[in-house]
């Protein structure tokens, strides 16, 4: 290569002007109102937070201990009512209701001659001990969500 296809490099360092660069006056006020904003929101929101957490009333109870739970309300069905569920026994070919003879809640297949509870409202079909487990907590259907009579006077 020849010296003449190298040009050096000329920096002019007085096409960079600082001016450029200043920031005025009304920008800065700008500027620090709009941080002293941000920071105030934030500081209310932690305050707000800590004054909901920590500054909550106790709750009441009856017995007057403040720090007792108070007791959950069952939403189930009680032991007489899951027990007053029909019984039958599976046959071979599958109804209507029941798509595959199969229990939603395990989902294991009923074999025939196999005990199943039926729900009164739907009519899905459950394994006994399956059935008899989600009734104790909840009163509704596992599959369709039917509700079932929760009171103890039987479906």
């Amino acid at each position: 290569m020849t010296s003449q296809n190298l040009q050096p490099s000329h920096w002019r360092y007085t096409e960079l002007d600082d001016r450029n660069f200043q920031v005025q006056g009304q920008t800065l006020f700008y500027v620090v109102v709009l941080f002293a904003t941000v920071l105030l929101v934030t500081l209310l929101f932690h305050y707000a937070r800590w004054v909901c957490r920590h500054h909550s009333p106790p709750p009441e109870t009856s017995h007057g201990a403040a720090n007792a739970p108070l007791p959950r309300p069952s939403l189930g069905l009680d032991a007489a009512a899951i027990d007053r569920l029909p019984i039958v026994l599976h046959g071979g070919a599958p109804s209507e209701v029941e798509e595959a003879g199969e229990c939603s809640i395990c989902l294991g297949e009923f074999e025939d001659g196999e005990k199943v509870k039926v729900l009164p409202q739907c009519g899905h079909r459950y394994h006994c001990g399956c059935v008899d487990q989600w009734l104790a907590t909840r009163s509704v259907c596992p599959l369709c969500r039917a509700p079932l009579p929760v009171d103890s006077a039987g479906p």
